[in-house]
Order: structure tokens, then sequence, then C-alpha cells
């Protein structure tokens, strides 16, 4: 297929800045009116496509399926707790349990004071403190270099190498323990959200929740599988009492799906490699659903690529260690989920082209053509989409 296929015009108002929240009203010392939001993951609209039967589902019904009506009239959208509506005992949920670590760092440079973006991409050798990194901007940085991260210079690190146009390998000189050399430089950084929110917003610190799952327990991503955001502790409680198992593995995800494609030909495209572990419990619980016939639903794109390179002739789901530079775009055949939870995702990106390769190039066009046209809100803090294979 051809890059030129996932073009649409997405409205700069639908990309999410903040994950669906409510707001309240108080009302201070001084007898002013402030607000201030509460998440709600799981709250978020939905949107349901039909592989087999090509339907596309976008409101709540009753049970002669006529869509429910608000006090004004108006059809109630889905929203991510009908996900448990689609789904049974032994069912099983993949997710991704990586964690995201806070990448993203302002320093100065030795002399000139001039501010440097540095994000911390995974560490080389903590032994000697080398990471390698993303600078910007990057034609001011040279071997030889110093940055300082903080007011005291006590958090120093020198540019040893270059290794790409913005790469570059950095010492820190930090002489301490390496447990709290990592405290240290983390307080130091901010949740790495994508560049499409920081432009248009500064961090918060409320993002160092909001930007990680629930379930993250493995450490070394620099952004987070956006597609496990939605899930509250309450409605997986709800998943488990409804007998639906969960199943884990780690692909660590990194910046790759955010670069831009430069060929028009997608069999051109080179993936970025992420790290990722599939170990026996999951492929267990994976495999015996798929033998007895129950749902497999992957947990977003990161999911999806990491089963499918994992996936055996047998269409069974393999222990795995090592990386992987997957790119799955239309048309692909897949081995091991019947159903999949995305987001809704930019234009020409490999995550859209991913979510088209599952659902199906023309019926997911189709829903993202419904999602701007209602106002669905696109991006990682977006809405969710959910594929079922009827």
């Amino acid at each position: 297929m051809k890059l030129s296929q996932f073009k649409f015009k997405l409205p700069e108002e639908l990309i999410a800045l903040y994950p669906h929240s409510i707001y309240r009203e108080f009302e201070n010392e001084q007898g002013e009116k402030e607000s201030f939001r509460i998440t709600r993951r799981d709250e978020c609209r939905l949107m349901v496509l039909h592989r087999k039967s090509q339907k596309i589902d976008m409101y709540k019904t009753d049970d002669e399926g006529k869509p429910l009506l608000d006090e004004n009239g108006q059809p109630i959208f889905l929203d991510f707790r009908n996900v448990l509506d689609f789904f049974d005992k032994d069912d099983v949920f993949v997710f991704n349990d990586t964690k995201v670590f806070p990448a993203r760092l302002y320093g100065t440079k030795e002399k000139t004071d001039a501010k440097i973006e540095v994000f911390l991409l995974r560490e080389l050798n903590k032994d000697m403190r080398l990471w390698d990194v993303l600078v910007e901007p990057a034609r001011k940085i040279r071997i030889g270099n110093k940055l300082f991260f903080d007011d005291s210079s006590t958090m120093v690190a020198e540019v040893i190498d270059n290794t790409t146009s913005r790469g570059r390998t950095l010492r820190f000189l930090y002489d301490c323990p390496h447990d709290e050399f990592k405290r240290e430089l983390y307080a130091l950084g901010e949740a790495p959200l994508p560049h499409y929110i920081i432009d248009r917003r500064p961090v918060t610190e409320d993002d160092h929740e909001d930007f990680q799952c629930i379930f993250a327990r493995r450490e070394g991503a620099v952004t987070a599988p956006a597609a496990g955001l939605h899930f509250s502790r309450e409605m997986m409680k709800r998943m488990e009492i409804k007998g639906i198992n969960f199943a884990y593995i780690t692909l660590h995800c990194a910046l790759g799906n955010f670069h831009d494609i430069e060929v028009e030909d997608l069999t051109k495209h080179k993936m970025d490699s992420e790290q990722m572990f599939i170990e026996k419990e999951a492929c267990d619980m994976v495999n015996t659903a798929k033998l007895n016939g129950k749902h497999v639903c992957v947990v977003g794109t990161s999911v999806l690529k990491a089963t499918e390179t994992a996936v055996g002739t047998d269409k069974l789901l393999k222990e795995y260690e090592g990386w992987t530079n997957k790119f799955i775009f239309p048309p692909y055949e897949f081995g091991v989920a019947d159903s999949m939870i995305a987001n809704f995702y930019h234009p020409m990106s490999t995550l859209l082209m991913e979510t088209a390769a599952f659902g199906g190039y023309d019926l997911v066009m189709q829903a993202y053509d419904l999602a701007v046209e209602h106002g669905y809100m696109f991006g990682c803090y977006g809405d969710a989409l959910l594929i079922v294979d009827d």
C-alpha cells in the first residue's frame, strides 16, 4: 500500500491534550470559583468495529437495538466500559506491562547557558553512567560539551559520541550508588508526552500518573502503550469478576512510531527496533484460550506487534526474548488475536496502518471518517476503538 492512502484531515481541536476527565468547581477562601480536573480513564468514548459484518457501533442501544437517548434527545455514545459487553469468562486480554520513565530533561550547555532538551532513550552501561539520548537543538551539541541539569551543578553530563543527526551518547558525571543516581536523574525529568501535546500545553505533575498504565511494572518505555491507558482499577476488577483472564507481555515502546515515513511505498519503510519479552505464563494462557475457542484481545498496537513477532506457524504464541522491528500494514494475515483495542491515531502513522491491517483498510478508514465527523478525540489521551471478529 501507499503512504498517501492513510492521509486524512485531522482538525487540531480533536487532538486530546488531557485524558478523559471530569471537572469539579469549588470556592476558594477568597470566595472565587476555581475548578480542578479528575481523570476518568475508562469513561472515554468507544467505537466498535465488526470485521465480518462490517458494522460500526457508536451508540448505546436498548434490547431492541434502538439507540438510547439523553435528556436532549441525542443518542448516547458508547464509553470504554462497554468493552466488557463483548467478552465472557475465560477470554484473554493481553496487556503490555512496560513502564514509562521520565525521559525528557532540560539542561544548559556550559559557557553559553543555551537551553537543551535531552531525551533519554536507554541506559547503555550502568557502571559508567552511559546513556543513549536525543538532543535538541542538535547543531549546538558536540563531543566534549558538558550539560548541566540542576542549579547546583550536581547532575552533569559529558557528550562522548555522536550516534545520529540528533543522537548522542552521554556520560553522567555523578559519583554515587546506581539506585541513587537513577532516582536523582528521574527526579529532574518529566513525563515524555509526544510533541503533539507538549507543543500545545506544558507538562504537569498529573502526567506522571496519567501517562502510565495502572499495570505497568517493567521499566523501559519512553512512550506509553496508549490503548492500555484506558483501563482503570475498577474496570479491571469488573473484568476479573466476569472471569476474563489477563496475560502480560513486555514491549518497551520507543519513538519509532512517531517518526515521519519518508517513502510512498510502505514496503520500503524500516522501523526502529524495540526490546520485547514474552514468557511461558503468557503463552500458556493465550494458547489455552485459542485452543478452547475463546477470544484473545490484544490491547494496543505494541501488543499486536509483539504477538505477531512471536507467533509460530501453528498460530500459537511462543516464548520470546529479543528485539523486533516488525512493520505491519495492510494486507496482513494475523495469527494470534481475534480482537483488538486501539486508539485513534494521527494521519499517515504506523499505528494507523497497523490498526487498518487488523480491522481492514476500508472499514477502519470509514471509522476514522465517522470519528472526525462526530468529534472523537485522537492521540494517546484520546478515545478508544474496539475491533471484534463477528
